[in-house]
């Protein structure tokens, strides 16, 4: 009964929070369009995603997040210097394409999410056979070094987590 009610918890608890964080106010009210807000959109959603993602390595879930949030306030800081003290025509910024050896689906949008989450970088395109990302750079000479970055940090430890 409680999993027709609410088929994904967890997306609907995410959900939730991140509609309180968009409404920049924690009330009751705001609260409980939220949790509406969740269930609503995954109980929608559950047609379309009837498998649910198998996480194998919960663990490594907390050190993953962790990483990802210390890259993001390294590279907000790092953007805002280039921003603030750098003149656009000496930008060295590119795409780049990075061979992938993760084949989950979740892992896939996991790591195109964290790319684009991670100011400075965007994921701009999966490929067809979901093999590789294309990725812009705002400032890189060394897209062999961006490539091994982002293998080593994010696709390593999804390989974990998914796989």
């Amino acid at each position: 009964m409680l999993s027709w009610i609410l088929p994904r918890p967890i997306l609907s608890a995410v959900l939730a929070l991140v509609w309180v964080l968009l409404a920049n106010e924690v009330s009751v009210g705001s609260v409980a369009l939220g949790v509406v807000l969740g269930v609503v959109i995954a109980k929608c959603a559950t047609p379309f995603w009837p498998v649910r993602p198998v996480v194998r390595s919960k663990r490594a879930v907390a050190p993953y997040l962790g990483i990802v949030m210390k890259d993001i306030l390294v590279s907000n800081i790092d953007v805002a210097k280039l921003v603030l003290f750098r003149r656009g025509d000496t930008m060295r910024s590119q795409f780049v394409t990075v061979p992938l050896d993760i084949r989950s689906p979740e892992a896939i949008a996991v790591l195109a999410g964290t790319i684009t989450l991670t100011p400075g970088t965007l994921t701009a395109d999966v490929s067809a056979d979901g093999r590789f990302l294309l990725v812009h750079c705002l400032e890189t000479d060394d897209p062999a070094g961006v490539v091994a970055s982002i293998k080593e940090r994010y696709e390593s430890r999804l390989k974990e987590i998914f796989e």
